[in-house]
């Protein structure tokens, strides 16, 4: 049975009449009134009683009638989601996102995304970069808002949405923080509390390089992989820290922040919206179309 059979039986039963649904179909009558007794042997059952002006439908033809008209909304409705599909209205969206991402950049980019495209669901989970690269590779993941710089895989796209700059968080009662800027030369000398390699590579290593821009070496005393446990690690007086700037959108009570006076270039960092290179999937797409609205933005 096909759809084209439903629509011709459709428009007869509204009719009730072979000329009217044939006019209706723009199609000669003799076709279809073939096509509805062809219909009618398939299943089995007479759907019409045919007089000799009028034709009403059969205990058997109310039946079908509503049947038919279900299938041909639902096929509608396969129509209307594919098309949704397509256009990125519609799907799931798995995003992993890096903890400093929810400061300033998901507050701004998840309610536009959402008030445009409510009928995309969107699954989120905090990470770190070690953990979406490879979910990303693998597919678990459809987005992954990394901290950039980062190791970089082939398979993936990184586009930056958010650029940043190291600030040094202390003890508002630290005796350096009455000074309004701070060199690296100042900061070697107090106790750092650092990233961790295993977890955090691309964030050691920026640190790592600041201080080398100035020929000296970070004294670390305490290690840590989420910018908000090294604020925590520095409200208990355990160290300074060197955090993303954004930071200041959430410090905890009695720690401030303060710029680095001599902060190479090459120790930026910041925010990237990352994806496969073969990702065709239309609600990432619009996604990204967003999120690079958004940089657009910032950046005028």
């Amino acid at each position: 049975m096909e759809l084209r059979q439903l629509k011709q039986f459709v428009a007869v039963a509204e009719h009730l009449s072979f000329r009217r649904a044939a006019e209706h179909l723009h199609m000669a009558q003799p076709p279809l009134s073939i096509a509805i007794a062809k219909l009618e042997a398939e299943l089995g059952a007479g759907l019409f009683r045919r007089h000799h002006r009028r034709i009403d439908l059969t205990a058997a033809g109310h039946a079908a009638l509503q049947a038919a008209q279900r299938c041909l909304a639902n096929a509608q409705d396969v129509g209307a989601m594919a098309r949704s599909a397509e256009r990125g209205e519609i799907g799931t969206l798995r995003i992993g996102f890096v903890g400093s991402a929810t400061y300033a950049l998901l507050p701004r980019l998840l309610p536009r995304f959402r008030k445009h495209y409510p009928d995309v669901e969107i699954i989120l989970r905090e990470a770190i970069n070690v953990e979406m690269l490879p979910e990303l590779e693998s597919e678990k993941l459809d987005i992954g808002i990394v901290r950039v710089p980062t190791y970089q895989p082939h398979a993936l796209e990184f586009q930056v949405c958010e650029r940043d700059v190291f600030k040094v968080a202390m003890r508002a009662d630290h005796p350096l923080a009455k000074r309004r800027r701070l060199s690296l030369t100042t900061l070697a000398h107090e106790p750092l509390i650092g990233y961790g390699l295993a977890k955090v590579p691309g964030m050691q290593a920026l640190v790592a390089l600041a201080f080398q821009s100035v020929g000296l070496m970070p004294r670390i005393t305490q290690e840590a992989f989420q910018v908000q446990t090294l604020l925590s690690l520095v409200k208990s007086g355990m160290g300074i820290a060197l955090v993303p700037g954004i930071s200041e959108h959430n410090m905890p009570d009695g720690v401030v922040l303060r710029p680095i006076a001599d902060l190479p270039a090459s120790a930026a960092l910041g925010l990237a919206i990352t994806s496969r290179v073969d990702n065709h999937n239309p609600a990432v797409l619009r996604f990204k179309e967003f999120a690079a609205e958004l940089s657009t933005a910032a950046t005028r």
